[in-house]
């Protein structure tokens, strides 16, 4: 029988770090394991995303990013990013991702469903269903924004929840109405099928509507105060859940307030170079290092994150 992982609870999208080649530096790849993987709080791991720069990456640097993170963290629940094209290159890597140690495959929507395809429910519901029965492990869906034009209706993702296999939804639509309506609809046609808040500027309402989790990159950065949020969420403590977004807040400004949002994941990886874990803070190109400006700023505020204890560096 499909193991199914529990995902309930805070699954970190890890930061990769590179050396001054944009090779990997897999030691300081190991010390963001160590940080915001390995406390207790946090329950799973996401590699390969778009914190992990997976669109970025060779297919063999995919394979080891999952082999060395299993071999870090054998003990938590593993998902890996699966952002392809076409149908067969999902079905190809998924049946990587799941050799190399994953337990469930996190399938973003393809490119050519853009401009509107993910709308309705045939093409979305070919797709998902094609690689979740070509592979032994569960999959997760990856809800982007609405406004994207690949963020899936309600109706779509109702279905898409129903295929055999998919066990999550990293819930990303970015406007509260439509994850309120996409909550309610899904928990009531398939209540197993776990919804993950990942959206920067909505944590706390969208644990306060309701969810069973957050996966979220910037748990790479303050593990933390995300493992604190999560569990007054859980306990239903809406003045502790307050009271943790306070701290939270000033960080989430910090790396999604300026723009382009686009170099959001970069400037987490700013905010841990300032903190030691990390040498190198730059992302392969096309993506560009973060301005001097904001990564000043970033340094500033996650140096008082750390001197009140919410960030904790070993």
């Amino acid at each position: 029988m499909m193991k199914i992982p529990d995902l309930k609870g805070l699954t970190v999208a890890t930061l990769l770090p590179y050396r001054e080649d944009f090779s990997i530096d897999w030691d300081d790849y190991s010390y963001v394991l160590d940080y915001c993987v390995a406390p207790d709080g946090v329950t799973a791991a996401l590699v390969n995303g778009h914190a992990g720069e997976g669109g970025l990456l060779t297919v063999a640097e995919r394979r080891e990013v999952v082999e060395r993170t299993r071999a870090h963290i054998p003990h938590k629940p593993l998902l890996a990013g699966i952002i392809a094209t076409s149908t067969a290159e999902a079905i190809a890597e998924a049946k990587m991702a799941e050799d190399a140690g994953a337990d469930c495959a996190v399938l973003f929507p393809p490119g050519p469903l853009g401009g509107g395809a993910s709308a309705t429910s045939r093409a979305p519901v070919a797709y998902v269903r094609a690689v979740s029965e070509a592979i032994g492990i569960p999959v997760s869906l990856f809800q982007y924004p609405v406004a994207s034009g690949y963020g899936y209706s309600t109706e779509t993702l109702c279905e898409l929840a129903a295929i055999e296999g998919v066990i999550a939804i990293k819930e990303g639509s970015d406007t509260m109405l439509a994850y309120d309506e996409n909550w309610r609809a899904v928990k009531k046609a398939s209540p197993d099928v776990s919804i993950l808040a990942s959206n920067y500027n909505w944590f706390l309402p969208q644990m306060a509507v309701g969810a069973d989790g957050i996966l979220s990159g910037l748990g790479s950065l303050a593990p933390h105060l995300f493992a604190e949020l999560w569990q007054a969420s859980a306990a239903g403590d809406l003045a502790s859940m307050r009271a943790v977004n306070e701290r939270l807040y000033p960080i989430v400004r910090a790396i999604y307030g300026p723009s382009p949002l686009i170099d959001m994941h970069t400037r987490m990886k700013a905010g841990l170079k300032a903190l030691g874990v990390i040498q190198n803070a730059a992302p392969r190109p096309p993506m560009m290092p973060t301005e001097v400006d904001i990564a000043a700023n970033i340094a500033t505020v996650v140096e008082a994150a750390r001197r009140a204890g919410d960030i904790r560096v070993c």
